[in-house]
């Protein structure tokens, strides 16, 4: 099983295996470079550039790291580009450069040529939390909106698949919402309810989950024994799966500018990890997004 407390034994994690092969999509984005730069010295990754080549080249040259440049004249050829690379087993990972988001997921899913699995893509977020002795997982603060019942499976789905790429056995997951109780007023509370019975059934499978838990009762093994609430999950939460986007973001963004903690985030689902990093977030939280798609991709062989 195991075990990352903070950032650092991410890190440390991701330099024990070989480094992956990275495309930055958008290549002329100096905050991307950056990021990789912090990735190749580390030993996590090796870059690869595709975007506009003069641009590309001189930031390369002002921040001192060097990698293959792939021109591009448009933001729809650079995204083709980029993800060709990783379809054809030249790349393990897509990162987000200067670019839209929305265009580089039109060429995720381009179906002749894309990295579609079949599986609904969603985000998921990495709290590195100094008040919390574990990194906590957030899910999807990020691309889905508003999911149905079955989205929240897929969600779930998704995010298993990934914490068992990087090392966790069987996840601890909860389903957040206001209050721990079923309220008919509340319907995520009832869909937390069915999908907590569904993982009971074995209809999910290699985690435990519960739900509906508060977020004070999933984090806190004291706060779960005030309220009485029991469980495998209460308490010892791997994995907080919110009811719609805007929760898993203010809880992210809660976590960095409220509580002094860094975040890391990718987009999964797809057939390879895709690093979306913004220019807000630190030197710190862009490497870690960068190791933990490393490390999703498997161990050394």
């Amino acid at each position: 099983m195991v075990e990352m407390k903070n950032f650092s034994d991410l890190i440390r994690l991701a330099k024990g295996r070989e480094p992956k092969r990275v495309v930055l999509i958008g290549s002329e984005d100096r905050e991307g470079v950056k990021a990789l730069k912090s990735a190749v010295e580390e030993e996590i990754a090796f870059p690869i550039f595709v975007g506009d080549e003069n641009r590309t080249s001189q930031i390369l040259s002002e921040e001192g790291l060097e990698g293959e440049v792939i021109p591009a004249s448009s933001n729809e050829e650079a995204c083709e580009k980029g993800v060709k690379f990783v379809r054809q087993g030249r790349a393990d990972i897509v990162m987000k450069g200067l670019v839209k988001t929305s265009t580089l997921l039109k060429a995720v899913l381009n179906k002749e040529w894309g990295l579609r699995s079949g599986n609904v893509l969603s985000h998921i977020a990495a709290l590195d939390v100094p008040a919390i002795d574990r990194i906590v997982f957030v899910t999807d603060g990020g691309m889905v909106i508003k999911p149905d019942l079955q989205t929240k499976v897929s969600i779930i789905e998704n995010a298993v698949v990934f914490l068992g790429s990087i090392g966790y056995e069987k996840p601890k997951v909860a389903l957040i919402t206001a209050v721990e109780v079923l309220n008919g007023d509340m319907p995520e509370t009832l869909d937390a309810a069915v999908i907590a019975k569904m993982a009971q059934r074995g209809q999910i499978s290699n985690c435990e989950v519960d739900g509906p838990l508060g977020l004070d009762n999933a984090l806190s093994l004291e706060a779960a024994k005030i309220k009485k609430v029991t469980g495998p999950v209460a308490g010892m939460a791997d994995l907080l799966v919110v009811p719609e986007i805007a929760a898993g973001n203010f809880l992210g963004k809660s976590a960095v500018y409220l509580a002094g903690g860094t975040i890391a985030g990718l987009v999964v689902g797809a057939a390879a990890p895709i690093v979306i990093v913004s220019r807000a977030d630190s030197a710190s939280s862009k490497l870690a997004s960068i190791a933990l798609a490393s490390l999703s991709i498997g161990r050394n062989t």
